[in-house]
């Protein structure tokens, strides 16, 4: 890394650091109300009301009931919970399962268990840009589906879904209808009230939150069967002592990402632009391609290739220049594998093999995403032309 310079974190599609308005609502639950909110005493009840008003500031800004809200370890649990949660409560009346092939693993993985267990799973394909087929995702929900499970946005390529119109198909099916939107909170706006929408997953630590928090939606009419067993905590929907610190910081994080959401899109989305101009400046004619959708897509999660190069060398290079980036999801990054999202893209190998990940988020300027820019631009040309 060069002499003084700070690092540069492009990677907050991963995770993010945590904002310390955040910490400082944690804290006192760490240390003076610090009761298992399950006990009657007052230190119990000082961390109930904590936990409830962390609820109630959820619900109210993603609009819905806060008795909708169940809380969880993060995103994996809460994606986990639904589809496993919805799945069994529907059998053996309705034993299928509709999702896509670009979900992340905690839907897949999911999905591949529901299997085993004896459901039929349809994987529906995507375009070149990541968008779901919805001529296919429609003729695959038939009237023994249990749940069709889209995610909002992609963590890897930045696509959004048309979860609206996928949600009044899986309505008019009578399925359950989930949406994994770990990686949308804090850019889109979500209204629950409006959205049709039974189950959607979040995580706080996308947000400039804690780690080990996790949010599921469950309309109050959907049927759910728990995946944890022991006390009645979150209405008999996932057992074992809230995290209450964790819920109170998710809350926080909440306000500050969703205070004003438009500013902050277009601040991510000038990053992206910053980061885009350095490499149509310094790189030849097809010296990159932009892997995902051109317009429907997150302002903050910029997937690129590099014909020629590898994204390992790539990545191991940067982080010795002191820039971190990715070449997937966090939950794979550290695999040599190729993006099973890239490959159901149908982006061929070349450019499968040469893609990294830049999510930008709090910390970053436009001076520090150029300046990484212009080094990832100086390292492709090195490696593709050695």
């Amino acid at each position: 890394m060069t002499t003084n310079q700070q690092p540069i974190y492009l990677d907050h599609a991963a995770t993010t650091p945590m904002h310390p308005e955040v910490l400082e609502a944690m804290l006192p639950y760490f240390m003076s109300s610090y009761g298992n909110p399950s006990s009657v005493h007052r230190f119990g009840r000082e961390a109930k009301a904590g936990l409830t008003a962390a609820r109630d500031s959820l619900a109210a800004r993603l609009g819905c009931s806060p008795a909708e809200l169940v809380f969880t370890s993060g995103g994996t649990e809460s994606d986990n919970l639904a589809l496993l949660g919805a799945a069994l409560a529907a059998a053996p009346e309705r034993r299928r399962v509709v999702t896509t092939a670009v979900e992340h693993h905690a839907v897949l993985h999911a999905a591949a268990e529901l299997e085993r267990l004896g459901f039929e799973v349809v994987y529906a394909p995507v375009d070149e840009t990541g968008r779901v087929d919805l001529d296919a995702l429609s003729a695959a929900i038939d009237e023994k589906t249990a749940l069709v499970s889209v995610m909002y946005a992609n963590n890897e390529v930045g696509t959004l879904q048309p979860i609206e119109t996928i949600g009044a198909l899986a309505r008019e099916r009578g399925a359950v209808f989930h949406v994994d939107a770990v990686q949308a909170l804090g850019t889109q706006s979500i209204d629950l009230s409006r959205l049709p929408v039974d189950l959607m997953s979040f995580s706080a630590h996308k947000i400039n939150g804690p780690k080990g928090v996790g949010l599921l939606y469950a309309n109050r009419r959907v049927k759910l069967h728990a995946r944890a067993f022991g006390g009645s905590q979150e209405r008999s929907r996932r057992a074992g002592t809230e995290n209450v610190a964790g819920a109170v910081g998710f809350a926080k994080a909440a306000e500050l990402a969703l205070a004003d959401l438009p500013r902050r899109r277009d601040e991510l989305a000038a990053l992206r632009d910053a980061m885009l101009a350095t490499f149509e400046r310094l790189l030849p004619d097809g010296g990159f391609v932009v892997n995902g959708h051109p317009s429907e897509s997150l302002p903050h999660v910029l997937n690129v290739s590099f014909p020629g190069a590898s994204s390992e060398s790539l990545l191991m290079n940067l982080d010795l220049e002191g820039i971190a980036a990715a070449s997937g999801s966090a939950c794979s990054s550290g695999s040599l594998q190729p993006s099973h999202v890239l490959r159901a893209m149908g982006v061929p190998d070349e450019r499968l093999r040469s893609a990294v990940r830049f999510s930008f988020g709090m910390g970053n300027c436009l001076n520090s995403v150029t300046f990484a820019a212009e080094k990832v631009a100086t390292l492709a040309k090195r490696l593709t032309y050695k």
